[in-house]
């Protein structure tokens, strides 16, 4: 792995473990196995590092979103995907990641939220709309309206004001955020289809 490469990848690793506040510049170079003077070879200042780390974030999730369209089944296949890339980044980040994001580092705020606006919600309001020609979610319901719900929905639950650290566990609010959007979607031919889905993966978690 390339230097930089490999302080991107421990920035990234630290931030999502510990927020972006409490993580310093020689936590990265420690974490990465170099010494400070190398890393600020690569990276001016620590706005300019967290900036490059979310950019390089957006465009993998970018792409991971683009090949679960391409390979899913039907648009119920396709949330579950999509939970399941939920578990893996969102889930497991620090709830202050976003909140530290936005008071302290401008530049890759504006960036999340113009992947926020662009590919995430576009991401939802097709698959809703997938979902609906497919008879499996419900024609009444407005695509970019839930689209919008959703994403809202899930930064929500990063904000301490709303669920406290102390009373909540993170992913556990997310997963019945989730749970909750998916059964409001869902025709009675979509609860049929969801239901096969279920079965199946909990076959395939007791192999």
């Amino acid at each position: 792995m390339e230097a930089k490469e490999k302080i991107l990848h421990s920035a990234q690793e630290l931030f999502i473990q510990y927020g972006i506040r409490s993580v310093t510049m020689d936590d990265v170079a420690r974490s990465a196995s170099m010494s400070k003077k190398t890393l600020y070879q690569y990276f001016d200042n620590k706005d300019g590092l967290v900036s490059e780390v979310a950019m390089k974030h957006f465009e993998q999730e970018t792409e991971e979103f683009t090949q679960i369209e391409d390979v899913a089944n039907d648009a119920i296949n396709e949330i579950l995907l999509v939970s399941q890339c939920l578990r893996k980044h969102v889930f497991r980040m620090n709830p202050s990641l976003l909140y530290d994001m936005q008071k302290y580092h401008g530049k890759a705020w504006d960036n999340y939220l113009q992947f926020k606006h662009s590919t995430i919600r576009g991401h939802i309001q097709r698959n809703i709309e997938r979902g609906q020609r497919e008879g499996y979610f419900r024609n009444e319901i407005d695509a970019k309206v839930l689209s919008i719900f959703r994403v809202e929905g899930v930064q929500m639950v990063f904000n301490p004001k709303v669920f406290s650290r102390e009373e909540f566990e993170f992913a556990a609010v997310q997963l019945q955020i989730l749970d909750h959007f998916i059964h409001g979607l869902l025709t009675e031919k979509g609860k049929i289809k969801y239901d096969e889905y279920m079965k199946t993966e909990s076959s395939n978690h007791t192999l």
